[in-house]
């Protein structure tokens, strides 16, 4: 780690603290050449892999903006919207991976999503999982008036990634 005011490599830590969602490290530092102090806050990274092969870094605000689509017209607490954002997140660290398809990232996302809205999921799962006829949507209502799961095991050609 460099020290940000002269630039030397060598530093020592001074204190860690964790944060409150156990992802972060936030660490004081000691550059022992200038003897300046600064913070550093570490964390784990996680990639999606995109359809084309192309590496992004998770980005729960993206993941945010595909879902409020699936919520268009209808009223939903933005404090929800963020759990569930970061429900899917921990779901997926919890998993021990580094990187993550794109499609499971959608998959993880399906079943919290029906037990907040069952219209927003519907609109999800019709685009993500490429629902082409009417009987896809009569098969996955029929499974919510069920009560089951979602059918996530149903292979279909994706929409091109934005």
């Amino acid at each position: 780690m460099r020290c940000p005011f002269c630039k030397n490599s060598t530093t020592k830590v001074v204190d860690s603290r964790i944060s409150e969602d156990g992802f972060v490290v936030r660490r004081r530092r000691l550059c022992l050449t200038c003897n300046h102090r600064f913070s550093t806050m570490e964390t784990t990274s996680l990639f999606v892999v995109k359809r084309s092969g192309v590496l992004e870094e998770f980005d729960k605000t993206k993941l945010l903006a595909g879902v409020r689509k699936s919520f268009q017209g209808r009223l939903v607490d933005e404090d929800v919207l963020a759990q569930l954002a970061q429900s899917v997140e921990d779901s997926i660290r919890a998993r021990g991976v580094s990187q993550i398809d794109s499609y499971d990232v959608g998959l993880t996302l399906l079943e919290p999503l029906q037990k907040i809205d069952e219209v927003a999921y519907l609109r999800y799962a019709s685009v993500y999982q490429g629902f082409e006829t009417l009987d896809d949507f009569e098969k996955e209502i029929k499974n919510l008036r069920n009560n089951k799961k979602p059918d996530i095991n149903k292979v279909h050609e994706l929409p091109d990634d934005e």
